[in-house]
């Protein structure tokens, strides 16, 4: 354990990964046990309370909110494929990242289906009790449900390099003959409508992620009475990215709301649209804070500095360029741009 982590939050020092995982961990099974069950599930006609509690998670610590939305998308995954809840106690994740060279197989032996291989981004690796998580078939890919009890579980530690969400947990693990249990037919992870709902609920986490960073921005403005006019420039530059993201985002869950199984085939574009703005606005909020503030929060103000490199590696989960490519294709489909 680093000296570093020895004095915590609380004491002005950088607490160290494992300080931060051991406090998120915690935090994390609090929330479970005391709020995940009143998170309304997508589609049900509350999104935009569930929107609202991601955001409002994110804004608080973006570990947190990555452990909690996973929780939260586990829940809603395992509703819409026909799967009982998680059980009370129960901590899950979601953990289907197909990044090169890593791959997990899922294979037949004696009616039971086992996995092997390597995972990739477990986030809570140490600290949920099951995860979702998709693995090759024989048929195609396919989600199965696994408990991380097994001694066939082994989170690869050193696998997490990144300062960026530290606390989230979130090494590569290592599959040896664990126990799985199906959760839908192949494909349908991806095949349901959830699949792009969800999508739009991590925006919703990294937008309250760029609230946070933004608030130093604010704090420090307010603090001035009269902000310096370039000051003013970028708090009104910041002030227009979030709003018009929030608005988006509210949008989006009145839509989902309204065709919760998307008969009218707008999930995927809606949910590339809300991600782009989203990433967009975090973008734009990093830039516009760091030149308004310089070095003085990042160096000074750990809590700032946290959020700043949280939300840089967190919105890494979007893939920009590739995903512009895929909403370009397909407004060109559709005759252009629409509202």
């Amino acid at each position: 354990m680093g000296t570093a982590g020895t004095g915590g939050e609380g004491s002005g020092l950088v607490p160290d990964a494992e300080d931060l995982q051991r406090s998120v961990a915690a935090r994390f099974r609090a929330w479970v046990d005391t709020e995940a069950h009143a998170l309304p599930l997508p589609g049900a006609g509350r999104t935009q309370e569930r929107f609202a509690a991601l955001y409002a998670l994110g804004r608080t610590d973006l570990s947190l909110a990555r452990l909690a939305e996973g929780h939260a998308d586990a829940t809603a995954i395992l509703h819409e494929l026909g799967s009982a809840p998680p059980g009370p106690g129960e901590c899950w994740g979601v953990w289907a990242a197909q990044p090169p060279n890593t791959g997990l197989l899922a294979r037949e032996e004696g009616g039971q289906w086992l996995l092997d291989g390597h995972k990739a981004y477990c986030s809570g690796a140490h600290s949920c009790t099951h995860a979702l998580v998709t693995a090759d078939t024989p048929h195609g890919r396919r989600l199965f449900a696994v408990r991380t009890d097994h001694p066939g579980y082994a989170p690869l530690e050193g696998t997490w390099q990144a300062i960026g969400m530290a606390g989230s947990d979130t090494p590569d693990v290592r599959f040896t003959a664990v126990p799985a249990r199906p959760v839908g037919a192949v494909g349908a992870y991806l095949d349901r409508p959830g699949f792009q709902h969800g999508g739009i609920g991590v925006a919703a986490c990294w937008l309250g992620g760029a609230r946070a960073v933004a608030d130093t921005l604010q704090t420090s403005a307010g603090s001035a009475g009269t902000p310096d006019p370039l000051t003013a420039a970028h708090l009104g530059a910041v002030d227009m990215a979030l709003h018009g993201a929030h608005s988006v985002l509210q949008q989006a869950a009145q839509a989902i709301d309204a065709d919760p199984s998307d008969t009218s085939g707008t999930a995927r574009l809606r949910s590339l649209r809300v991600r782009a703005i989203a990433e967009q606005a975090c973008r734009d909020v990093l830039d516009r804070v760091g030149r308004a503030t310089g070095a003085g929060p990042l160096c000074h103000d750990p809590r700032h500095a946290r959020h700043v490199a949280d939300l840089t590696v967190y919105i890494r989960q979007h893939h920009a360029d590739r995903n512009l490519a895929e909403l370009g294709s397909l407004v060109a489909q559709e005759g252009g741009p629409r509202r």
